[in-house]
């Protein structure tokens, strides 16, 4: 006898029989946390934000929500899927298919970028149920007319974090223009950064919030350690540690804007690629010193506590204070930024022999004691581990004014398929120029299709960053 509760199975939905059946034959007993806690939910016609992790089951639990409304008598458009790349787009539409093979004439239309209109239009005007595309490519439809939005009843954004973070708010907006007003709105995020709240408060109406956490074996604490060294040795410590944890983001603490300016040209010099952010920056270097951080193409940030105050880092990896903190309580803020949500985070403290009343005021503030270890012994290669970035950054100069938009440089980057949507990160539009970040790997290719190839019909000047 099965020790489920029969809450927890696909059985125990309002879904109609076709569903059921194909979801027994293809093994889809028990739902997942997420599916448990949105399909109800959604079969409610309730608008829904979830957060959930990437490989929890979200694309099941909006799959069968819009199906189950889907009228197949009807040859017009009622479920639009939004995804920030074609390969996600593409693996939504399969698994739609699959989940609605026993329904007759279900019609599913995937809408994007990199292969030719023609063969979409042709679809699209034999009348499709389900709509699964990339922003770019459902713009370009509805301004040609082959897209009728009008009928939609389930809107999904998948993946919404990532298409915020690739630049994507203006053409969410003006999808959601196109779409009736009276529709259910569903929101699938793997984190809930703020500009996600102000994403639904545009298009959704009193959304139920379910957020899956993880299980406690799947928390962890910050591990903190402190090395033995001197204040000479501090930079070579730096690197022995950077390259023994190789974390992909890091934030190094200074305690003044000349040591980190100076310990920033020391390492740039030796050929890593970091980064500083202090006081002397003005906004537009602050900025950009901040984007290359964000999208990856720097894996080292060098900080004082005054520049790095209000910043808020999303997957931080590791904090390093190069110089131990003035005071107890800074030192706490500036560990807590790193280990949230649940994810690994690393604490490096490097401590010299001045550094030993600060020590001291620190073990009595944490009331524990606090132990030295000595520095991990390894060969540092500049050329490799921690401080390689995973990205690379390509301004291109070109920008609003010159009315390019985020879906224009993906689609010169992906449309010859010599580089895939997954080897592009995050897309920031200036007013007259943008930035656009690549795999370290196939960086070189994407200034060379820039570099050749017209976006919009016009060639623009593109350089690596910094």
């Amino acid at each position: 006898m099965s020790t489920l509760s029969n809450s927890l199975l696909f059985s125990s939905l309002p879904l109609n029989e076709a569903l059921l059946k194909n979801l027994a034959t293809i093994g889809y007993g028990a739902m997942t946390p997420i599916q448990a806690a949105t399909l109800p939910v959604i079969l409610n016609k309730q608008d829904v934000i979830a957060q959930a992790a990437t490989g929890s089951g979200k694309t099941a639990a909006f799959a069968l929500g819009l199906l189950g409304k889907i009228c197949s008598t009807h040859r017009s458009t009622q479920a639009l899927v939004v995804c920030p790349t074609r390969e996600l787009a593409e693996q939504v539409a399969r698994e739609i298919r699959t989940l609605a093979r026993l329904i007759p004439n279900i019609k599913v239309a995937t809408l994007c970028g990199g292969v030719p209109v023609g063969p979409q239009r042709a679809s699209l005007e034999h009348g499709v149920h389900c709509v699964v595309g990339t922003p770019g490519r459902l713009l370009d439809h509805l301004e040609r007319g082959t897209l009728d939005l009008r009928n939609i009843t389930t809107f999904v954004l998948d993946e919404a974090d990532r298409m915020l973070h690739m630049g994507f708010a203006d053409e969410i907006a003006q999808l959601v223009a196109a779409l009736p007003k009276t529709r259910q709105s569903l929101l699938f995020s793997a984190t809930f950064p703020a500009d996600i709240r102000s994403l639904s408060s545009s298009l959704q109406e009193n959304p139920v919030l379910i957020q899956i956490a993880e299980s406690p074996q799947e928390k962890l604490a910050i591990s903190q350690t402190f090395y033995q060294t001197t204040e000479a040795g501090k930079p070579a410590a730096l690197q022995a540690l950077l390259a023994h944890f190789q974390p992909e983001s890091t934030v190094v603490f200074c305690n003044t804007k000349i040591k980190a300016q100076e310990l920033r040209d020391e390492l740039n010099a030796q050929g890593y690629r970091v980064e500083a952010l202090h006081g002397d920056l003005n906004q537009q270097e602050r900025e950009q010193v901040l984007q290359l951080f964000a999208n990856k193409s720097t894996a080292v940030l060098i900080a004082t506590d005054v520049a790095a105050r209000g910043l808020h880092i999303n997957d931080l990896q590791a904090v390093l204070n190069y110089d131990m903190a003035h005071d107890a309580e800074v030192h706490v803020h500036r560990i807590g930024r790193t280990g949230r949500a649940g994810k690994q985070g690393l604490a490096l403290s490097l401590v010299s022999d001045r550094d030993r009343a600060k020590l001291r005021a620190l073990e009595s503030y944490l009331d524990l004691p606090i132990e030295l270890s000595p520095l991990p012994q390894v060969v540092v290669d500049a050329t490799r581990g921690a401080l390689r970035p995973r990205m690379i950054t390509l301004r291109i100069e070109g920008g609003k004014k010159n009315k390019l938009r985020p879906t224009d440089i993906l689609g010169a980057l992906t449309s010859s398929k010599k580089l895939a949507g997954s080897q592009v990160g995050k897309i920031d539009i200036g007013d007259f120029s943008s930035l656009v970040a690549i795999a370290y790997d196939h960086y070189e290719t994407a200034l060379q299709l820039l570099s050749s190839d017209p976006i919009k019909g016009r060639r623009f000047k593109v350089r690596v960053l910094p």
